[in-house]
């Protein structure tokens, strides 16, 4: 065999093992997500000095961070968490209609409303904001001896550092501007690709601000994605893929009736005071 023909075998050899592993992970995407979080958690724990080289990127010297006291990119913050607050509302009152006005609300489907309001609340509500900024004491770059701060720089899933609240690891904001990519399974298809290249783009632009703001680790910020993203992924498959028409149908009846039982309650006192 010539070194041509060897080459060309490795060639494709290499393409169709690609190949097979693009096929997998189209086919698993959640588990590949939650793979490839446990590989960028190893590489920042294998590399912990990774974090503080890129944190530098952004540091200068006595001025510190300055990119948070440009007022363009505080007003990009202000729009991340402004999104967020509104797609929050909209879920609340989205189950608000389920519940008040349902023959008008059928036309939403309950099983995406479940699928967006369960990952949220799981991914960047649970167990980024409630559980690991609270409990894990990662500092911020901000706040560590290398870069003007009076505390130790603790390394990616290493608890216990100084940092007592609203802490480092991960990122809350970059987590929920990840999360967007849950949108892209509600939307009709026709908008998928355009849907995944815009939330893409602007998770990307939320987490580096926060980034250059001294405020994140590059691996708070890839890692808060790559949980949010898994948990993503795992509600789609519990709340979309596994639930048929029947089961939407009863669950569209269960949110009528607690909403009939919530108005008669309401409607209890409003009558007492009438009478009396």
């Amino acid at each position: 065999m010539t070194d041509v023909s060897r080459a060309e075998e490795i060639v494709a050899t290499l393409r169709a093992r690609l190949g097979r592993a693009v096929a997998a992970t189209g086919a698993r995407p959640g588990a590949s997500v939650a793979v490839a979080t446990a590989a960028v958690s190893a590489l920042a724990l294998a590399f912990p000095g990774l974090d503080i080289a890129v944190a530098s990127l952004f540091h200068h010297g006595a001025d510190g961070f300055p990119a948070d006291r440009n007022g363009f990119l505080l007003d990009v913050r202000h729009a991340g968490m402004g999104v967020t607050r509104i797609v929050v509302v909209s879920l609340v009152v989205a189950f608000l209609g389920k519940l008040f006005v349902p023959m008008l609300m059928r036309a939403v489907s309950s099983r995406k409303l479940l699928f967006l309001a369960t990952s949220m609340a799981l991914g960047p509500g649970i167990v980024v904001n409630s559980i690991l900024k609270e409990f894990w004491g990662r500092p911020r770059p901000r706040q560590i001896g290398e870069f003007g701060g009076s505390m130790e720089f603790f390394p990616a899933w290493v608890p216990g550092g100084a940092c007592e609240t609203n802490c480092s690891f991960p990122s809350g904001e970059a987590s929920s501007a990840m999360w967007l990519i849950a949108l892209v399974f509600v939307v009709p298809e026709r908008w998928r690709r355009g849907a995944t290249i815009a939330v893409l783009a602007w998770a990307l632009t939320i987490s580096v601000n926060r980034m250059a703001f001294g405020a994140h680790f590059l691996s708070d910020v890839v890692i808060g994605w790559g949980l949010t993203a898994t948990i993503v992924f795992a509600c789609r498959w519990a709340l979309i893929d596994k639930v048929g028409p029947m089961t939407e149908g009863r669950i569209d009846d269960g949110l009528e009736w607690v909403g009939e039982r919530l108005l008669g309650l309401a409607r209890r006192p409003a009558a007492w005071f009438r009478a009396r």
